[in-house]
């Protein structure tokens, strides 16, 4: 996890721009994870954001739920410093920075969101164990949502994937940028795991009516309700 907060660290300035050439279709897959909160809009719910990042998706909450409180949690401090600069507008937002796998959580939260931060963790034992916490951490009704990278369920697809990822990255950056930085640094710091895994240990950890709400290729937007 060193090498991934160095990473973020050295590049919070630039994450903005630099997402939308990394990965597609961004906007509407934060779009995603947001429209299927199941919440009234005028309601004060509180709102967990693990790996905020820059504050893409706890920005995108709180256009949609203006009454919302919000926690973000990252690795980086730069990252956390965009994300206030970003939200800072609002004076409801807790920001903390630190490894997630060792913060204590807040009971109560109606929604835990997380975006592009959990693939990180390279064990599935990790996985599993935040799930957990996710879990419990969450109000009776409150909900889970999760975009992150995932793999499909053969190598046929994965590689598909990966081809058709390389595609999307080769309209925005070289393809000497490509294959000497950003599939290097993927292979060094991403552990996704099979979408299938991780709707089972969702289910294994007690989350009900899971559905994936957003997919394309390797990205995918999914989770629950506990």
């Amino acid at each position: 996890m060193e090498k991934v907060k160095n990473h973020f660290e050295d590049e919070a300035n630039e994450f903005d721009s630099l997402i939308l050439k990394l990965i597609p279709y961004y906007r509407e897959m934060v779009t995603s994870l947001v429209t299927v909160i199941p919440f009234d809009t005028s309601k004060p719910i509180k709102v967990l954001d693990l790996g905020c990042g820059t504050g893409n998706v706890s920005k995108a909450v709180k256009e949609r739920f203006p009454k919302s409180r919000i926690t973000c949690i990252d690795l980086a401090e730069n990252m956390i410093e965009m994300a206030r600069s970003k939200l800072s507008r609002y004076n409801d937002i807790k920001y903390q920075r630190g490894d997630f796998r060792e913060l204590e959580f807040e009971k109560g939260y109606d929604v835990v969101v997380s975006s592009l931060a959990l693939h990180h963790l390279p064990r599935d034992e990790e996985k599993k164990e935040i799930y957990s916490r996710i879990y419990d951490t969450l109000r009776k009704g409150g909900v889970f949502y999760n975009s992150d990278i995932v793999l499909g369920s053969s190598n046929y697809l994965n590689n598909l994937y990966m081809e058709k990822w390389k595609d999307f990255m080769l309209k925005n950056l070289s393809l000497d940028e490509i294959e000497e930085k950003w599939i290097p640094k993927h292979r060094e710091e991403d552990f996704p795991v099979c979408l299938l895994d991780h709707l089972d240990w969702l289910c294994n950890t007690g989350f009900k009516d899971l559905d994936v709400v957003w997919k394309y290729s390797e990205f995918a937007v999914f989770g629950g309700c506990k």
